[in-house]
């Protein structure tokens, strides 16, 4: 129960809603204790009726009817005190269960960029869906069923002692019995509950792969090898549902044949007390029969609330070690301030910590307010790396980057990122409408800002030979387009945001020379007053900028204009010539 103690807090947060649900729980099961008592009490007047007179048996048929009134009345009063107590109980559940996933998601949005790299996205789906479904279970029916049980118990077993205490230990006999049974029942369905679950996710990742890489599975007719892993997949699954179903339908036999014993119980001993003299009413045995019916149940959940919290416990386990991990980027001001866009690198390295690989080693530039750098070098040379320290994706491992003149790290992160536009390699488009897709950029854009931007990214054209044109919704990941339109789409979204800093992370390398010139040449006026930054493997991507860096390893080798490095020997002139004539070729 350690770790579900951190649940404690919610438990605190809507104390009202448990001490409501506790009293009417309470409540609940009085009124629901009435009932065997008045039939036992209209036992002993139907016993009278028999031995009584024509006037007696009309005071008789008076007090049946009462009795009657009286068990239809405390009935239904029980019934709404019960509704009661299942809407403040089950209903606190689920505020803790919408506490809970919002807490769960705020820190996945605050953990750093390496987190993500190290977890998968199913086991991160899984812990805020699955799991906290889970936990909502513990906070909900377990806690409402142990206090239900617990509370019956008192009562009950009260009642019984006060009517006979020998026929009250006859009746508990069975029960534990009962409880240890359904306690290993339950073990069993959980353990294979568990062992489908994981199959049926291992069959949801598997589909959701293929469907993912259809496109290749095709190109490559693989189709019937996929079938055929799909089948056997299946096929464990199938096997793997079918135990967990014939466990689970030996649970209403079990408790029809444990409840059907207790009974017998009662009636065989009751009636032995009975003839013996030991109880002077048969009422007291229908009485019995009525207690028996209304403690079994609390004591079959008892092993179900058990597997409850158990499955709770290890839900929360995992849950809980997603939230005691600090973020490695953290907001260090709370001041706000307008970023400009002057960017310095001071001596900065960087090793990521998860591979250990050096990405940077000592670099240093300066890009003033307005000015453009371009960054060229071959792949894994650490060209977004660059990017990433910039947006505080990352801190650097050694070395300062300043923005401003002021550290990066005593930015407001939030202000700085608001102030930046980035264009990734890899084009994410949301499964959502073009329209969308651009305002993600500044979600209070208007139309007329959204074809702008669009016609800016050279997208615009496209866009309209769609039959739904602006909002035509894209399928996951974007793949109704192409991969030019997706990197388009995504230019459009940066250029809307208007951002101080603009960021291009080989953003045109899927589109070709006429269209990437195309949009360089609109960008050459929105980014006039802006700080630019091309990551690129194109020398016509970078000749316009006004500085530009070249990287091997991690180190700059040469830095300049285009005028400059061109007519220097080293890696921007080959790449140069070799481009050129590739071009002339053409």
């Amino acid at each position: 129960m350690k770790e579900l103690q951190y649940l404690n807090k919610y438990f605190v947060k809507y104390k009202y809603h448990f001490l409501f649900g506790i009293i009417t729980t309470i409540a609940a099961q009085i009124f629901s204790l009435f009932t065997p008592k008045l039939i036992s009490d209209s036992f002993q007047e139907i016993e009278k009726f028999a031995k009584s007179d024509s006037i007696q048996s009309e005071i008789i048929k008076t007090a049946l009817f009462h009795n009657i009134l009286l068990i239809v009345g405390t009935t239904i009063v029980a019934g709404l005190l019960t509704f009661l107590m299942r809407q403040t109980l089950i209903v606190m559940s689920r505020h803790v269960e919408f506490d809970l996933k919002n807490e769960v998601f705020r820190q996945y949005e605050n953990l750093s960029q390496s987190f993500y790299k190290q977890n998968r996205t199913g086991d991160l789906m899984n812990r805020i869906s699955e799991d906290v479904g889970k936990v909502r279970m513990y906070v909900g029916p377990a806690v409402m069923y142990t206090i239900n049980t617990f509370i019956r118990f008192a009562i009950v077993i009260v009642y019984m002692y006060n009517v006979s205490p020998r026929l009250t230990l006859y009746t508990l006999l069975p029960l534990p019995l009962l409880s240890y049974i359904i306690f290993k029942l339950s073990t069993e369905i959980n353990k294979r509950s568990t062992s489908f679950q994981q199959n049926l996710s291992k069959l949801s990742s598997f589909s959701q792969e293929v469907f993912s890489g259809i496109r290749v599975i095709k190109a490559y007719s693989l189709e019937t090898k996929y079938q055929e892993n799909m089948g056997e997949l299946s096929q464990e699954s199938k096997e793997k549902a079918m135990s967990l179903a014939m466990t689970n339908s030996l649970f209403g036999p079990l408790m029809l044949a444990l409840i059907g014993v207790s009974n017998l119980v009662v009636i065989y001993f009751g009636g032995m007390m009975y003839i013996n003299g030991s109880i002077d009413s048969i009422g007291i045995i229908a009485e019995f029969i009525l207690y028996v019916n209304m403690l079994t149940w609390p004591v079959a959940s008892l092993g179900w609330v058990s597997s409850m919290v158990q499955e709770a416990e290890a839900s929360q386990k995992r849950i809980n070690e997603f939230l005691k991990i600090e973020p490695e980027i953290k907001n260090n001001s709370k001041e706000h301030s307008i970023i400009h866009g002057a960017i310095e690198f001071k001596n900065v390295s960087f090793t990521y910590d998860d591979t250990n690989i050096e990405a940077l080693k000592n670099i240093n530039f300066t890009i003033n307010k307005g000015e453009t750098l371009a960054i060229l070098g071959k792949t894994g040379s650490g060209k977004s790396s660059i990017l990433s320290l910039i947006s505080r994706l990352y801190d650097v491992s050694d070395g300062k980057i300043t923005v401003d003149g002021k550290e990066i790290r005593q930015q407001n992160l939030f202000d700085l990122r608001n102030s930046i536009g980035v264009v990734p390699q890899d084009a994410f488009l949301f499964s959502d409408s073009i329209k969308n897709n651009i305002k993600f950029g500044k979600e209070d854009a208007t139309e007329e800002e959204v074809v702008e931007a669009a016609k800016k990214a050279v997208v615009h054209e496209n866009i309209v030979n769609f039959n739904m044109q602006y909002e035509t919704v894209l399928g996951e990941r974007g793949i109704t387009l192409s991969g030019g339109q997706k990197q388009r789409v995504s230019i459009a979204r940066a250029i809307i945001k208007d951002p101080a800093i603009l960021m291009l992370d080989d953003s045109l390398s899927a589109v070709d020379t006429e269209t990437e010139e195309a949009i360089l040449n609109n960008l050459l006026d929105f980014c006039k007053n802006k700080t630019t930054i091309i990551v690129t493997h194109r020398v016509s991507s970078a000749k316009n900028a006004d500085k530009i860096i070249i990287l091997e390893e991690g180190k700059i080798i040469q830095q300049g204009s285009h005028n400059q490095l061109v007519n220097q020997d080293g890696y921007y002139k080959e790449l140069y010539i070799k481009q050129l004539s590739e071009k002339e070729i053409i």
